[in-house]
């Protein structure tokens, strides 16, 4: 059992001194913290915080719960009313 956990301690100290190839290039972004946006808020999200896009205020909404179901609703306005994405960029251009 010793040997069995000599052996794990062993192979998680050569994993963390191994450099993690999930961050981006060139903007350090990706990684854990990209990875939980991906999770949280989907690739789209992702994709725009690995770019050097902040999150919006929505988007953090998304994870309180029962506020969530409020944000849905505008979101859902909003994507039925036509809004597009360059007229979001208008609006908040570090956002989108």
């Amino acid at each position: 059992m010793k040997k069995l956990l000599i052996a794990a301690l062993a192979a998680a100290t050569i994993a963390m001194a191994v450099p993690s190839t999930a961050t981006a290039a060139d903007n350090h972004k990706g990684g854990v913290v990209g990875g939980i946006i991906g999770c949280c808020f989907g690739l789209r999200a992702a994709a725009d915080y690995n770019d050097g896009k902040d999150i919006s205020v929505r988007e953090w909404l998304r994870i309180v719960p029962f506020v969530n179901i409020v944000i849905a609703v505008l979101d859902t306005a909003d994507g039925y009313s036509g809004v597009t994405r360059s007229q979001l960029h208008a609006e908040t251009p570090t956002y989108f």
